[in-house]
């Protein structure tokens, strides 16, 4: 099950072959002696089974998100799981991290590509690529840039729309021209390539545009990869999500027997013959905020895990290691419910790997059944990295974001109107959006305000006093204001995510109207003459240069409470050893807001609502002597105003 010696070489060393006259479909043979011989991935339908190079193949793969990992992290964490007894790794690509602007493009860092493919050759590991365009993976917008919905107000994702089409073909044309070069039959490590993802769940069965991904796709894998599609074993999904000529596998988690089997005939009604695959073997789940984090114990999915490579499946685990949203990446559910649900900066997702990327009991148990059916990689399973903690740092405020030099140096150029902007109206990917305005004179004592629309989350203040708290999530869109509190309303709202799976218009910002009660009919007034700013936070300079502006700032009133508006905090942590480990930043305390560690935004904390109390920090992002923090609390902090650290993640407060 391992990859042939030329996969254990680089790319440069392939580049040296070619020039020296070889082919790409040059192979070594067993005694070192060269042999031209044609390299090829396909499926014996007749037998069931993958054939690699003429002998018949079955792989246990792991998804790994690369966009939810430090690149440097990217070699350690797949050599992690290669010695679980994995000989393949599911990469999903995430379009929005590459492409974040429109005719902008990203390629390096943590969007470095065709690192992560090189890591995985490194690793001894085949490469399931899975690019989407639409790849849910809680991540904001399933992976599409907000900027589509920009550009082309009202377009139909993931369907024949025009504009979407031009734009998918313009993105395959950038990605998948760079990875043509690592398909299998080319001397790559790539061996299969998915079309779209549970296109059958969307619902719209759209086949005009599944042809178009077909072909779209087959003009970079050449023939030298299998295409394949994933649907979910329930209704018509698979009829819904079927390409003519492309391969149907599924997905589904910890299953009895029987369910198994009853997931394997009704993928065998569609596709009567070939390799059984479970694309998405769910190790675990989701975790929304507002609800306890999401587990699924071992042992049974043990059992699924046996059941299943008994019966000759082909498995694949979502997640083996899930990671981190870093910054504002984090996406959210409907599910069809109505009710709006913001994941979890965590996406530890309880895999057999966890967020730092060290091994579990999971691990241990599955490499266990594994290697009862293939054999295991000689591999040395690593122990849990060490991890490390520090002295509180004290935190002390900097500005806040309503005052003059926090309005000029965070927020974007006021923008007048008589109606409200979206986010995508602004160009705004994530982050804040305030709105402003005058109130009437109330006639009612309180009166009602109210947001239709709202996406997500509003903190209310009246002359920059806080008075209340409106959310989608909790389906709270009104508010008492009482009359003699002021004139000036701010509504400073906070996209927290948008919806991955299923829903794809979720705009951002106000999408309705503001009213107030009045007397007079119809006893409630729209609001309009909004001055609206953005403030994005999409990079630390903007924070930085209010930090060396500002040296007295103050925020928050003695209980800790930010009654005028969300405020900056600095803090320092001073590291006096060059063995630096990972850590986590223990939240508790806090409100709700988001921290960056030289420079880097580890993402949302909000250990008020939980269940993660911990934000991941890793070693690489740290380094001896002083390390800079500097953190956006939106509700409240700590009377002692320190962070604390933890070897251990919390995760499970709620």
């Amino acid at each position: 099950m391992r990859l042939n010696t030329k996969h254990k070489v680089g790319l440069g060393a392939m580049l040296v072959v070619a020039l020296v006259g070889l082919t790409l479909g040059l192979v070594l043979g067993l005694d070192g002696t060269s042999a031209q011989q044609e390299r090829s991935f396909s499926i014996d339908y007749e037998r069931d089974t993958f054939v690699m190079d003429g002998k018949d193949f079955r792989y246990v793969a792991g998804s790994f998100h690369y966009f939810r990992a430090l690149p440097e992290t990217w070699r350690t964490k797949l050599r992690t799981l290669r010695a679980g007894g994995l000989n393949a790794v599911d990469l999903y690509v995430q379009w929005s991290l590459h492409n974040p602007k429109e005719n902008v493009y990203r390629w390096d860092g943590i969007a470095n590509i065709a690192d992560v493919i090189e890591a995985a050759v490194e690793e001894d590991l085949y490469v399931i690529l899975r690019p989407g365009p639409y790849i849910c993976a809680e991540i904001d917008n399933g992976g599409l840039p907000y900027w589509l919905f920009t550009k082309y107000p009202g377009i139909q994702l993931r369907t024949s729309d025009a504009n979407y089409l031009k734009e998918v073909q313009i993105w395959y044309e950038k990605l998948m021209s760079q990875l043509t070069k690592y398909m299998y039959g080319n001397g790559g490590p790539i061996i299969m390539v998915q079309i779209e993802n549970e296109y059958g769940a969307f619902g719209k069965c759209d086949k005009i545009y599944l042809n178009f991904l077909k072909e779209e796709t087959e003009k970079y894998t050449e023939g030298k990869a299998v295409l394949f599609t994933v649907d979910r074993p329930y209704g018509d999904e698979f009829e819904c999500g079927q390409i003519p000529g492309v391969f149907i596998t599924t997905d589904f988690g910890l299953m009895t027997d029987d369910e198994v089997d009853t997931h394997k005939a009704k993928l065998r009604s569609i596709q009567p013959k070939g390799p059984l695959v479970n694309t998405e073997f769910y190790t675990g789940w989701l975790t929304h905020w507002q609800e306890p984090n999401q587990r699924r114990p071992a042992g049974p999915l043990a059992n699924t895990l046996r059941k299943m490579l008994r019966d000759g499946w082909n498995v694949d685990f979502y997640m083996y290691f899930g990671g981190t949203n870093f910054g504002f990446w984090a996406g959210a559910n409907d599910w069809g419910l109505g009710k709006y649900m913001a994941d979890i900066t965590s996406y530890d997702y309880d895999a057999p790997m966890d967020e730092a990327g060290d091994p579990t009991m999971k691990y241990t148990v599955f490499r266990d059944i594994i290697g009862e059916f293939i054999d295991l990689p000689v591999a040395t399973v690593p122990d849990r990295a060490p991890k490390m903690t520090h002295e509180p740092v004290s935190m002390t405020h900097v500005d806040r974001i309503f005052t003059t030099n926090g309005r000029a140096m965070l927020g974007s150029e006021p923008k007048l109107s008589n109606r409200l902007l979206t986010f995508e109206e602004l160009n705004q990917n994530s982050g804040f959006v305030l709105y402003e305005t005058s109130l009437p004179k109330l006639t009612r004592d309180p009166s009602q305000l109210t947001i239709q629309g709202l996406r997500d989350r509003a903190q209310i203040y009246v002359d920059e006093f806080f008075v209340g708290t409106l959310s989608r999530e909790n389906a709270i869109n009104t508010l008492p204001i009482s009359a003699g509190w002021g004139n000036k309303l701010s509504i400073f709202v906070e996209n927290q995510g948008r919806i991955n799976f299923d829903v794809l218009d979720d705009y951002k910002g106000i999408l309705g109207n503001v009213t107030i009660q009045t007397y007079e009919e119809p006893y409630e007034k729209e609001l309009s003459e909004w001055t609206t700013s953005s403030y994005s936070f999409e990079d630390v300079a903007a924070l930085k240069q209010l930090i060396d502006t500002t040296t007295d700032g103050l925020g928050v009133n003695n209980r800790g409470i930010c009654i005028q508006g969300p405020v900056v905090f600095k803090g320092e942590l001073n590291i006096n050893t060059s063995e630096i480990y990972d850590t986590y930043i223990d939240m508790s305390g806090w409100g709700k807001g988001f921290l960056f560690v030289n420079g880097f935004n580890l993402g949302r904390y909000w250990p008020v609502a939980g269940p993660q109390i911990t934000l991941y920090l890793p070693k690489e992002l740290l380094r001896e002597g002083s390390n800079e923090l500097i953190l956006v609390e939106l509700q409240r902090a700590p009377s002692d105003r320190l962070i604390h650290f933890s070897e251990r993640a919390i995760l499970d407060e709620a």
